[in-house]
Parts: structure tokens; C-alpha cells; sequence
């Protein structure tokens, strides 16, 4: 569906599954912040992130520096990893979308969907991605509804 909201200027301003009409490339100056305790990934996701025409505002290595990164750095998008060492995913993405600022939320882990059963549909997150399955359409159908392309 096109823009319900013409005077939007980011990713906040659209309902799931809604896209704005007149931007040429939807990853352009989209701001993510990385949320994952293993280094390795987040330099992974943060190159391919960047590849992709994101503009990676920060990392974060667990839950509590995530929501104190999001309040200073105010990303469009957080990509969470469910596993976390002090609160897990799920309640980062609780807290996350519960405040003023709500940026969108993608869940990620090395485990598969359904290991998670329907909290990943009960967190409010715009979906989950496996860690494996990253990809630039997989992110982009999560962000921007895109019916045409898998989630």
C-alpha cells in the first residue's frame, strides 16, 4: 500500500505495510543500531547493513546498553538479537516499543523462528530474521511490508 501519510519524513511516520511513494531507494538514511552480544555479528551485520545504504548509528552488546543507546542515538530501526546475557530480546523489544520514541524492531537469532513459538508475533516487533537469512530483502519486506518479496 502507498503512503497514508504524505507528509511523512521516515520510517516511524508508516504503518506495517505501508511504504512511502516518493522515495527512490527505501534504505537511504534509514539509522539502525545493532544489538547483539557477540562481536563477530554485529561487524558482520554492520558491513552488510552499510552495503545495503543503512547508516549504522551504534552497537550494543546486551539489553540494558540497547535502551540507553536507542534514548541517545534514536535509531530508525534496532536490529535486537533475541539471545541477549541480561534481559533477553523480547523484553528489550517490550521496553523499546513501549516508550515516546519507537523505532522499528527486527528480532534476530541463530535459533529458528520456531523456537520462539508466538512471542516474536506477541513483541511487537516487525518480525524476525535468522541470523543466517540475513539479507536485504528479508529486511526490507520486514520494514516495509513488501508483500512481493519473503519474509
Amino acid at each position: 500500500m502507498l503512503d497514508p501519510n504524505p507528509g511523512a519524513q521516515d520510517l516511524r511516520d508508516f504503518p506495517l505495510g505501508t511504504y512511502p511513494s516518493t522515495w527512490q531507494h527505501r534504505a537511504v538514511a534509514q539509522t539502525v543500531l545493532i544489538v547483539d552480544d557477540h562481536a563477530g555479528f554485529r561487524s558482520f551485520a554492520r558491513v552488510f547493513l552499510q552495503s545495503a545504504g543503512y547508516t549504522v548509528v551504534g552497537e550494543a552488546a546486551d539489553g540494558r546498553d540497547a535502551l540507553v543507546a536507542i534514548d541517545r542515538l534514536q535509531p530508525d530501526v534496532v536490529l535486537l538479537d533475541v539471545l541477549l546475557p541480561d534481559l533477553d530480546g523480547f523484553e528489550v523489544a517490550r521496553q523499546i516499543l513501549s516508550g515516546r520514541r519507537r523505532p522499528a524492531v527486527v528480532l534476530t537469532s541463530t535459533r529458528d523462528l520456531s523456537d520462539y513459538g508466538h512471542r516474536v508475533a506477541d513483541s511487537g516487533a516487525r518480525g524476525f530474521i535468522g541470523k543466517a537469512d540475513l539479507s536485504r530483502e528479508r529486511l526490507e519486506a520486514l520494514l516495509w511490508g513488501d508483500a512481493s518479496r519473503p519474509a
